[in-house]
């Protein structure tokens, strides 16, 4: 019998103990039913605390061999699954969503807004604006609202496509910026715990 797996780079598991092969992956089996096999046990959470644990995919094929000793497992994913362990599902405060939201807001409004000022301040764009001015109008004005209006109008807009997201308005389906950040940065940050986990095994391993 041949099966497929294809585990998750995280999963999530609230309440209970027992980690289910399908809390962890996915499984494909040709033309056979894959409903016990999904129900095959590659984990116990130890303690009653949350915690996030490490399975190794070849712990998942052992799991798999011990009930079906003449499978073939082919592992087409990851090949290390953490596993977050909370006792409780977390209700989310609603208040404490929107300060989050706000503070975010204001920190990224300021530093924003003081990057651009340093910016215009470093090149010198009020001289810039006030030199074109006087080559086309031959008039010497401090801040010219002809060149600096459309200027600003063009730099919101400008930020408005780059980060191709205002409001729930997309200018293209492709993923923001921002989106692709976070994205990296929650790989990265996976990766990072897999890796520490993985030196927290290998000492424990050796003490024993």
């Amino acid at each position: 019998m041949d099966i497929y797996i294809k585990p998750m780079e995280k999963a999530q598991v609230i309440g209970r103990k027992l980690v289910y092969l399908k809390d962890v992956g996915e499984v494909y089996i040709g033309g056979q039913t894959k409903g016990e096999i999904e129900s095959i046990v590659v984990f116990q959470i130890p303690e009653d605390k949350d915690e996030t644990y490490l399975i190794s995919v070849l712990d998942i094929i052992r799991a798999i061999n011990h009930q079906y000793p003449d499978a073939t497992v082919t592992n087409v994913g990851e090949m290390d699954i953490l596993v977050e362990y909370h006792q409780k599902e977390k209700k989310e405060n609603k208040g404490v969503e929107l300060l989050k939201v706000f503070f975010v807001c204001v920190v990224l409004f300021a530093g924003a807004s003081t990057t651009i000022m340093c910016f215009h301040t470093d090149t010198q764009v009020p001289l810039i604006f006030q030199n074109y001015y006087y080559m086309f109008f031959g008039e010497n004005v401090d801040m010219p609202a002809i060149l600096s209006i459309p200027y600003s109008v063009g730099l919101a807009v400008g930020v408005l496509v780059f980060f191709n997201h205002f409001s729930k308005f997309k200018v293209t389906d492709d993923p923001t910026p921002i989106e692709v950040e976070m994205t990296t940065y929650e790989k990265e940050t996976n990766a990072s715990v897999v890796d520490k986990l993985n030196k927290k095994n290998a000492k424990e391993g050796k003490e024993k």
